[in-house]
């Protein structure tokens, strides 16, 4: 089924110019036209080709971690992409259970955030009020149990309001991160909540605003 989903449904055994939703993923690649093999952190990766801010760094032979607290993510993952690290669980240096609101195992409305689940459902709350366990690891773990070098050169961050929340949990400064990737605005162009929180976090840790696609804003070190 999975297989099915993966390259018939969708036609993704076809290679793209574009998948993420919005264009991010050129910039992106274009931020980094010159880096053949680097190392991404892709932290709410839900799908391996659909909406995907790093399929075409993976397709110019990159390779990293995808995180998702969706089971189903990250089966397809391992299949499209079996020499990354591919793991179903959420950043907490608490390495405790969080409860997961979960909408269907397509869905990219999945989230650890109850207000923001509520908030999209509105009046169909209750009818889609289904709460799952999922145990988070720290990034510390991750990083020494999988082994990864000191170098991550590139973030990305979609989890469905927990994005400040899971940027506090990474190592950015120690392991050199070129460019994050983030989302910080809500589809009609209004900042989230987060947004000045997230912009004074890296603002602190030398990243500047590169350029902002959609509800998405890049960020880069400066040097």
């Amino acid at each position: 089924y999975l297989y099915y989903r993966l390259y018939i449904r969708q036609k993704f055994f076809l290679k793209k110019k574009q998948y993420s939703q919005w264009g991010e993923d050129l910039s992106i690649s274009t931020f980094f036209k010159d880096t053949k093999k680097g190392s991404y952190l892709d932290v709410g990766a839900f799908h391996p080709y659909m909406f995907s801010n790093t399929c075409l760094l993976h397709q110019r032979g990159w390779s990293g971690i995808n995180i998702d607290i969706n089971p189903i993510s990250i089966e397809m993952f391992k299949i499209a992409r079996p020499s990354d690290i591919n793991l179903c669980t959420t950043l907490s240096e608490s390495k405790k259970e969080f409860e997961m609101f979960y909408d269907g195992p397509f869905s990219t409305v999945n989230t650890l955030d109850r207000n923001f689940y509520k908030n999209y459902f509105k009046e169909d709350y209750n009818k889609k009020n289904k709460i799952f366990k999922i145990r988070s690891s720290s990034f510390k773990e991750i990083i020494e149990t999988n082994k990864i070098d000191q170098v991550i050169d590139f973030i990305n961050i979609d989890v469905e309001g927990m994005d400040f929340e899971i940027l506090q949990q990474i190592d950015i400064k120690n392991f050199k991160v070129k460019l994050i990737s983030i989302e910080t605005h809500k589809p009609n162009g209004d900042k989230s909540k987060s947004f000045e929180l997230i912009s004074n976090f890296l603002k602190n840790h030398n990243y500047v605003i590169y350029k902002r696609i959609g509800p998405t804003t890049l960020y880069i070190l400066k040097t």
